[in-house]
């Protein structure tokens, strides 16, 4: 069964930094977009991040832009998420998904990594 799992989670101040990663071993990795979601208790799930699998396109939800980066390093088989100037409103579950480039049927989600900003 193919596995992503998110690390990296854990408890950060207001104004801090964090960075998450997304491992799929058991994937062909560099075929695959990637992005971030988020889910914060009692809300509706919210894209964060997405990154072509190429590395030429990135994207960002408008509550992270300036903020977060994404990038990939198709040779470790992990995607990261870099989280600078960390606010509560960023306390969520993040959850890495993998899209098949060249079919959007096959997907896979991560089980999450939960992120705490808090003072």
């Amino acid at each position: 069964q193919v596995q992503i799992v998110e690390t990296g989670g854990g408890l950060a101040r207001p104004g801090g930094s964090l960075t998450l990663s997304c491992a799929a071993p058991g994937i062909g990795f560099s075929l695959y977009h990637l992005s971030w979601y988020r889910q914060a208790p009692g809300k509706e799930r919210e894209f964060v991040a997405r990154l072509t699998r190429d590395g030429n396109g990135e994207t960002y939800g408008d509550s992270v832009k300036g903020r977060f980066t994404i990038s990939r390093d198709d040779a470790k088989k992990t995607a990261y998420l870099q989280m600078n100037n960390l606010d509560t409103e960023d306390t969520a579950t993040y959850y890495c998904n993998a899209v098949f480039a060249f079919n959007s049927d096959l997907f896979y989600w991560g089980k999450g990594t939960t992120v705490t900003v808090s003072s």
